[in-house]
């Protein structure tokens, strides 16, 4: 049984999560490593939000997992992956995440992956 808490949405720390309203496209280096018209988008609090996208809709081959890891006692334990690019000698620490088993309030983020926005560029529906 794990220690670390576990807190539910509510009044004093929403979170929202809703599909899209539009494709998500993620570049970097200039080249496109994610797109999808299924991201979701979570609303947290006062954090901006944030898209989520299927992994399957991630160019597979630029995701390197790493041993970083991070606890959000909302979401639940976050796994990291960085991005590579080996034809151009390119790497990204850490700058994708993913909640592999989140917490049943945000269950729908599953299978899904963030990017963080100063290491890529992320092109949302307006």
């Amino acid at each position: 049984m794990s220690d670390k808490p576990v807190r539910q949405p509510g009044p004093d720390h929403p979170i929202d999560v809703q599909p899209a309203s539009g494709p998500v496209t993620v570049r970097w280096r200039d080249k496109v490593i994610a797109e999808t018209d299924s991201a979701l988008m979570l609303r947290e609090a006062g954090y901006p939000s944030v898209p989520y996208l299927p992994l399957a809709d991630v160019v597979e081959d630029v995701l390197e997992p790493t041993d970083h890891a991070t606890y959000c006692p909302y979401k639940g334990d976050a796994a990291y992956f960085s991005l590579h690019d080996e034809t151009a000698g390119a790497h990204a620490d850490n700058a994708v995440w993913t909640y592999p088993a989140p917490h049943a309030a945000v269950a729908e983020i599953a299978n899904h992956v963030a990017f963080y926005p100063d290491q890529v560029d992320i092109d949302l529906p307006e």
